[in-house]
């Protein structure tokens, strides 16, 4: 079965229109998000409610479903998709499209008067519905919030939520302890003279506490909250799910609380701040849902990006090594990887995307401190590249051919880091097209990597640098070039990021960040061609230093070679090819020791580290 097959949603509409007339609920419409209650990026199977009572499973859309309507909103990367699994019931929105609202805009122009919208109050921004709200109010419309989501009650399978281990992650791998983090956590609040923060997001609670799980496929995170005032640091976590070891590493000043009784410890938090009137307000991060807002009381309540979030973006000593010797070891599976795949090619072997992406699996698994893949591996041969969320279907997918480019976007997670790296290769000939729109991305990739700037410089304003070669061609493409990375955590994270997104504009690059170097080109129906390093923010010695700003460059992680036979090599200045060469120079040093008893690999390695 193809993973694009449409799903029957009939019943499922029907059973839940059936409860939406209720007179315990009685809405005329309801709204269905992708996101979890954290408002994660990945979520767990028990969350994935919109793509249930859809049947579209892709990573961004929103559903809303009235007694005689169903729409699925989503954006480009998903039209296509969406296309295909939605059945007759629904209506794709083609969100960014002319005349397309969004679905916020969608539930006051375009569903009539004096309605009343159902949503479950836990999967709904605070800042989103404040601003729904006021758009309903001239329709005489309102949301309203039905503390039983519908779905679950039609969703008969439901998988139950996952509550796996949890593990404390050593100091030597993390480089400070949570009591400095709870202190440094403390600190922001009394510069905001704030009586309390919570903490919502899942690789926020992970980082703070030094903890992590697996609840989530690729993220290495548990379900939980967290509510720190002056005196307290409270975790709301399933308590199954600790062991000695993690009550022993939290110690005394952490209190463990039952996930649960997270809500009512809101509620009455509210009720001391109601009675004592000035002690100060909640910090409630912009990603919180409108129940938490509600549960302590909007008056009560300071929205703002979240502290957590920019203390974990800036990596730490300890963190930054981990990164350099997690990319050393990553960058010896995919050489292991590479040398194979190109033998089995010229073997003439028939293997499909699906099989040797699991044989790059295999490789990393053998290396130390190796924890599981930290998303699912994007292994394209030929027009599969185009697609930039590809994920081949192990029952259904194209057999990678020597002919065509080859596109491989992939990632582990080790206990002492996070790595995500694209490469493109071609096993056979490339023709002189080909070779010109990977040289003009190497081109990209190379300005972004020796790019100098000032303190205060945005990702926002460098993002022309990556995308300037290809624009003298007439090319482009259409995501960003670079997104914050974890350690040992997520493999997206904010707040920073290097792209087109004006909200990248609201975060100077700072040193100790990670992001990743990710330009591209993409040709619909022919081949992809995406090259990725992750970068860390370092400080830059220059000659001067206008302004007293400091400068910064960037200090690349990713060890694998560039694939040479696709590089047009008249392209090239004198210093990108000496950049080229001083890399692959780099990448044979670190990574030559990791190989040196897999003949066939070390043969690849040196063969494709030489001078150009």
């Amino acid at each position: 079965m193809s993973a694009l097959a449409t799903v029957d949603t009939t019943q499922r509409l029907q059973a839940l229109r059936k409860l939406m007339a209720k007179p315990e609920y009685n809405v005329q419409a309801v709204v269905i998000p992708t996101e979890d209650q954290h408002f994660s990026e990945y979520i767990a199977q028990c969350d994935e409610r919109r793509a249930f009572i859809s049947g579209f499973t892709g990573s961004a859309g929103c559903a809303i479903v009235t007694p005689e309507d169903a729409y699925l909103f989503t954006d480009g990367r998903y039209f296509l998709q969406a296309s295909k699994q939605l059945d007759k019931n629904w209506t794709l929105m083609k969100q960014g499209l002319p005349d397309v609202p969004t679905w916020q805009d969608f539930l006051s122009k375009n569903l009539g008067t004096h309605n009343r919208i159902g949503v479950d109050p836990t999967l709904i921004a605070a800042s989103d519905a404040e601003g729904i709200q006021k758009a309903l109010e001239p329709e005489q419309s309102e949301l309203v919030s039905i503390q039983e989501n519908l779905v679950d009650l039609v969703w008969a399978d439901r998988p139950p939520r996952p509550a796996n281990k949890v593990f404390p992650l050593d100091v030597k791998y993390s480089g400070q302890s949570h009591q400095d983090k709870l202190k440094l956590v403390r600190e922001e609040l009394k510069k905001k003279e704030a009586k309390a923060i919570v903490v919502n997001m899942l690789d926020e609670v992970a980082w703070l506490f030094n903890l992590r799980g697996s609840d989530i496929d690729f993220n290495p995170v548990f379900f939980a909250y967290a509510l720190i005032d002056q005196e307290k640091a409270r975790l709301f976590v399933n308590r199954t799910q600790l062991d000695t070891s993690v009550n022993d590493h939290l110690g005394p000043e952490v209190e463990v609380h039952p996930y649960d009784t997270f809500f009512p410890a809101l509620t009455h938090l509210g009720s001391e701040l109601q009675a004592s009137k000035n002690s100060g307000k909640v910090l409630v991060s912009d990603k919180a849902s409108l129940a938490v807002a509600e549960a302590i009381g909007k008056d009560y309540i300071t929205v703002l990006r979240s502290p957590v979030t920019d203390l974990k973006a800036i990596k730490n000593e300890v963190e930054i090594e981990g990164f350099r010797q997690s990319h050393i070891r990553d960058g010896a599976a995919l050489v292991r990887y590479f040398a194979w795949l190109e033998e089995q090619l010229d073997a003439g072997k028939e293997l499909s995307e699906s099989q040797v992406a699991d044989q790059l699996e295999k490789y990393r698994s053998e290396q130390g401190l190796f924890k599981g893949l930290s998303f699912p591996t994007i292994s394209a041969t030929g027009p599969n590249g185009a697609i930039i969320h590809y994920d081949p279907d192990p029952n259904d997918c194209a057999i990678v051919k020597k002919d065509q480019i080859y596109l491989c976007d992939s990632g582990a997670q080790f206990l002492d880091g996070t790595t995500d790296v694209t490469r493109t290769f071609h096993f056979g000939t490339p023709n002189a097209e080909e070779k010109r729109a990977f040289t003009r991305v190497l081109q990209g990739h190379i300005a972004i990597d020796t790019a100098v700037f000032p303190n205060g410089t945005t990702g926002y304003l460098l993002d022309p640098f990556a995308r300037r070669p290809l624009w003298e061609d007439g090319l482009d493409y259409r995501h960003g070039t670079g997104h914050g990375v974890g350690h040992f955590l997520n493999v997206h994270e904010g707040p920073h990021g290097i792209g087109v997104r004006i909200a990248y504009n609201s975060t100077a690059l700072k040193p100790g960040m990670t992001v990743s170097n990710e330009p591209g080109y993409y040709k619909d129906g022919e081949y992809g061609i995406r090259i990725e390093n992750i970068v860390i923010v370092r400080e830059a010695q220059t000659p001067n230093n206008f302004g007293d700003k400091g400068y910064l460059r960037f200090e690349h992680v990713t060890m694998c070679p560039m694939g040479k036979n696709l590089i047009d090599v008249p392209l090239l200045s004198v210093k990108e090819r000496e950049w080229l060469d001083a890399y692959h120079a780099e990448i044979e040093k670190k990574v030559a020791p990791l190989v040196e008893k897999d003949e066939r690999a070390l043969r690849w390695l040196k063969r494709e580290c030489s001078p150009l």
